[in-house]
């Protein structure tokens, strides 16, 4: 007799266990799919190009230092961390490379922003 109230509690609570997992699954899902729809087009080509490059887009602004996108910015941060890490000066080839490599990977950033920019700009307005 304990048995049967004891095996009814564990399916009972496996069933419970299981719906939440189910509902919590489902919301993830969906907000996935959201963030997904809001980044839009911009977020496949930067993910595309944060393959290409090997370097993520957060990961360019931290070695090259920059907050916010800006070619002047850019340019000012690589200018000095090429110059610093010139193996003629004892520097690092290692270190030089990955910093092309992150302001290649942010003016790819800025030329997908330009082209997004004029798309909006050329769509019809209704």
């Amino acid at each position: 007799m304990l048995a049967k109230y004891l095996a009814q509690i564990i399916v009972m609570g496996v069933q419970v266990v299981g719906r939440a997992f189910a509902r919590a699954l489902r919301q993830e899902f969906a907000a996935s799919r959201a963030a997904a729809d809001a980044r839009g087009r911009a977020g496949h080509q930067s993910a595309a190009a944060s393959n290409l490059s090997g370097l993520s887009l957060q990961e360019a602004q931290q070695i090259l230092n920059i907050s916010k996108l800006s070619r002047e910015e850019i340019q000012k941060n690589f200018d000095h961390l090429f110059k610093v890490n010139d193996k003629s000066v004892g520097g690092s080839f290692y270190l030089q490379s990955k910093v092309v490599r992150a302001k290649e990977r942010l003016d790819e950033e800025l030329k997908i922003q330009a082209q997004d920019e004029n798309e909006r700009r050329q769509k019809p307005k209704t």
